[in-house]
């Protein structure tokens, strides 16, 4: 893994080298040769050992973000770009959680070479770091292969589409690179300039939200926000569902339930909010187009801005931050709890209603005319469960900082979910530089958490998880 970020930073230096960003240059080769040494060597010296189950997938999915962020995180400091390490690694994991919730105040003075690195992140985020590994190494991983993507997957459950996991990983990643090189191209034939449209396609692919202007994407043309508006949809769908559209199978994607729910919660939080913001606006065009930019971004978590949310009426304010916790689709670049978390939830609420009323009942919990197995639901409750309580100790301890409610409470909501703004202090034109070193780790582990679905963050800490089996 670290070999691999050591490679994955070299375009970032050939950018500061053709800029003549001295720092960035002398920070990104340093880091560079430090991950090709140290990954060269953990290659060379590694144990030979094979047997990779459920808790080694998810152990080794944690601790790989983990020394991802920590290493990522030296360019910033090393250059002088983010002076302090905290706020750097802060930066850095936001980046690779596809969170864009970021400590810069003014993100138009750091150099280029930086900017690219920073919105790179988001792209390797989204689809998964080690799902990539699995798209390129040379054997097939088999059940390990299984349990890495099922640890780094979003959504209650994970899926084949083929047989092996390097094929399945080929194919989530060939789809993923063809949309990120359609929209770019998109929006350099819309006079994007060509490396706006690169970091943006970055943050729009990986539904991060990372800008490279102080505005985010304010000061681009409509019709450049309307293709980011649209690529922020399409990211925010199962990728399941593009496999189906290219094998030809039309009527399995319209019976989706929660694709057709998920586009169905944009299209009436949408219209909801353009009537409830009209009096900010001077026709009903401008309103529309800032209010569906706004719901895709917040519940495909991607963070971008046309505008500061922040002044709309509480009715949108309210429903934006309700989109926050909903998010995107399973199988998608997307954070939140995921629209299909949300529909299994409340039809077990309704399955259990009605076994109050008739306790011999059979009931099954149905999701696009397939029963979803009882386990499923089980852990559809305990993440939901869990989810809360690390809310709650959140908000808990980073109210030490003595912010009001609103910013605390959706800082919260904004780094869990991986979002990136929130309201109050931290909304789309403010930041979280404001707090403590205490809470921006809190924050941080936050955002791990969030994006790992919980769990993968939480076996670490768990006793069983380091004792060797008998």
């Amino acid at each position: 893994m670290l070999a691999l970020e050591g490679a994955f930073m070299i375009p970032a230096l050939i950018i500061a080298a053709v800029l003549g960003e001295k720092a960035s240059v002398i920070a990104f080769a340093e880091v560079i040769g430090l991950c090709l040494i140290i990954g060269a060597a953990g290659i060379i010296l590694k144990a030979d050992f094979n047997k990779v189950y459920a808790k080694e997938g998810y152990v080794t999915v944690a601790l790989a973000w983990i020394l991802l962020s920590l290493v990522g995180a030296l360019p910033f400091t090393l250059s002088g770009s983010i002076p302090n390490y905290i706020d750097a690694i802060f930066e850095c994991v936001s980046g690779f959680t596809t969170t864009g919730a970021s400590i810069l105040k003014n993100v138009e003075a750091l150099p280029r070479s930086m900017l690219y690195w920073r919105s790179f992140t988001h792209w390797l985020g989204g689809m998964g770091v080690l799902v990539f590994v699995l798209a390129i190494m040379p054997l097939n991983a088999g059940s390990a292969g299984f349990h890495i993507l099922r640890a780094e997957s979003p959504g209650p459950s994970v899926g084949k589409f083929v047989p092996k996991m390097r094929s399945n990983a080929r194919i989530l990643y060939s789809i993923y690179v063809a949309m990120t090189i359609i929209m770019a191209i998109l929006l350099i034939i819309f006079k994007m300039p060509a490396f706006d449209a690169v970091c943006i396609t970055f943050g729009t692919a990986g539904t991060g939200g990372f800008g490279i202007l102080a505005d985010s994407c304010a000061s681009y043309t409509s019709a450049q926000q309307i293709i980011i508006t649209v690529f922020m949809i399409l990211f925010g769908i199962n990728f399941s569902i593009y496999f189906l559209l290219l094998i030809g199978n039309i009527k399995a994607v319209f019976r989706d339930e929660e694709t057709m729910t998920y586009l169905a919660i944009i299209a009436v939080s949408t219209l909801i909010i353009m009537f409830n913001i009209r009096g900010f606006y001077s026709t009903w065009g401008e309103a529309l187009k800032d209010s569906a930019f706004q719901v895709g971004s917040i519940i495909t978590t991607s963070g971008f801005a046309t505008t500061d949310f922040n002044k709309w009426p509480e009715l949108s304010k309210t429903i934006l931050v309700t989109l926050m916790f909903i998010g995107a689709s399973a199988g998608s670049t997307g954070g939140g709890l995921k629209v299909s978390r949300i529909l299994i939830l409340l039809k077990s609420s309704r399955r259990t209603l009605k076994k109050m009323i008739h306790p011999r009942s059979v009931k099954h919990v149905r999701l696009s005319r397939k029963t979803v197995d009882i386990s499923v639901v089980h852990g559809v409750n305990i993440y939901i469960v869990v989810y809360c309580i690390i809310y709650a100790l959140s908000l808990l301890l980073i109210s030490i900082d003595d912010f009001d409610f609103t910013t605390n409470f959706t800082a919260v909501a904004a780094t869990i979910n991986n979002v990136g703004p929130g309201l109050g202090g931290v909304g789309p034109t403010s930041n979280f530089a404001g707090y403590s070193i205490l809470s921006k780790l809190v924050l941080s582990a936050d955002m791990l958490i969030g994006r790992l679905e919980l769990f993968p963050m939480l076996l670490l800490f768990s006793p069983g998880t380091w004792r060797r089996a008998v």
